[in-house]
């Protein structure tokens, strides 16, 4: 599957296709790039496919620099992306040359932050490894490193010249990281196109069983959707909200938590159902809504419920989210499945007492 992200100049494909890490070589030299590029991964991910991913390059004729960062949010710091843009110029790397990002979200958020900084901006290719970075990270061109006080604080949009999705890659993947990415699929079904969202209901079993057919359509179906919206909104105003569904509240719980009880996804997935209860406590939504979207979280193994939650906290880290305009948070609110709404100025009673609800 080829999907096309029309964004003029800096348009790209995405290429969904099992077994494609091999192909990533002769994609990029259609391109018609420079020489020389730089693969960057974690140890582990390199132990796995940085063998298939470095052949493919140089058996296409690209010389190869291989830069090693640290696993998951470790990842991103501007010390570790000051080592990168140290090895990018000891390798002679320059404007035309190509950063490689093979890994999960935290590798690609790194890669493509050093890529857009290094002499003004560089080519960039994103190889997803996990469900999280397929459907959603690796699209959209949103690069960034963390701050103490909160994730992807500083950061660039800088678009890729090419997504490679190999959905082979995450059939090794363990279950508690696989069944987080797929948050996001549901994520996209609920605001953004309710016959996705029924053809993941029909075969979840499947798709947690990752049937490789099964997988390529739905983890295909997904880059579609994500792909769609940031056609219309490049830079994130408006419309790309409808993207943060759950993680209003999601990434709140991820802060508040210190970032250390809930896998992003496990947090998305109690977003999703404070977020959608709290459509319902606001005759936005109804039963039915709410019903189908916590049935199919809890049919992928997400979670439907959390106890021990400090309220305050997370209103605390709501307070701080990237997308608060004047101090006003807006939450995206689904008043039916495949349909979104913008929401400002909700009542921080109701928030609570959807976040009361998750301990329910």
């Amino acid at each position: 599957m080829i999907i096309s992200v029309h964004l003029g100049s800096r348009s790209y494909r995405i290429v969904v296709e099992s077994g494609g890490l091999a192909t990533l070589g002769v994609l990029l030299a259609e391109l018609r790039v420079g020489s020389r590029a730089a693969l960057v991964s974690d140890a582990a991910i390199l132990a796995r496919y940085g063998k298939a991913a470095l052949g493919s390059l140089e058996g296409a004729g690209f010389d190869v620099t291989t830069i090693e960062v640290p696993q998951g949010e470790a990842a991103k710091t501007l010390a570790v992306a000051e080592r990168g843009w140290d090895a990018l110029l000891a390798a002679g790397l320059d404007r035309t040359s190509t950063v490689v990002a093979l890994g999960g979200g935290a590798v690609g958020d790194l890669a493509g932050f050093v890529a857009a900084t290094y002499m003004r901006g560089m080519n960039f290719v994103q190889v997803p490894t996990t469900i999280l970075a397929q459907v959603d990270a690796s699209i959209g061109g949103k690069t960034a490193v963390d701050h103490p006080k909160a994730k992807n604080l500083i950061g660039a949009f800088h678009q890729p010249r090419l997504v490679l999705v190999d959905p082979t890659l995450t059939r090794s993947l363990p279950d508690r990281e696989f069944r987080s990415g797929l948050a996001e699929i549901v994520k996209h079904g609920i605001v953004l196109d309710g016959g996705y969202f029924a053809e993941v209901e029909r075969d979840a079993a499947a798709l947690l069983a990752r049937e490789a057919s099964v997988l390529e359509r739905v983890v295909g179906g997904s880059c579609r959707l994500k792909a769609s919206v940031v056609e219309r909104d490049e830079r994130e105003s408006e419309l790309r909200h409808v993207l943060n569904y759950g993680h209003t509240i999601g990434h709140a719980l991820e802060a508040a938590t210190d970032y250390g009880r809930f896998v992003h996804g496990e947090a998305v997935a109690l977003g999703i159902v404070a977020e959608a209860r709290l459509a319902r406590r606001l005759s936005i939504a109804d039963d039915e809504t709410v019903g189908r979207q916590e049935r199919l979280l809890a049919a992928l193994g997400l979670p439907l419920q959390a106890t021990d939650l400090d309220g305050d906290a997370v209103l605390d880290a709501m307070a701080r989210d990237k997308k608060a305009r004047d101090g006003r948070v807006p939450f995206v609110l689904a008043p039916r499945i495949g349909a979104f709404q913008i929401v400002y100025d909700v009542p921080l009673a109701e928030v609570r007492a959807a976040l009361r609800s998750l301990a329910a």
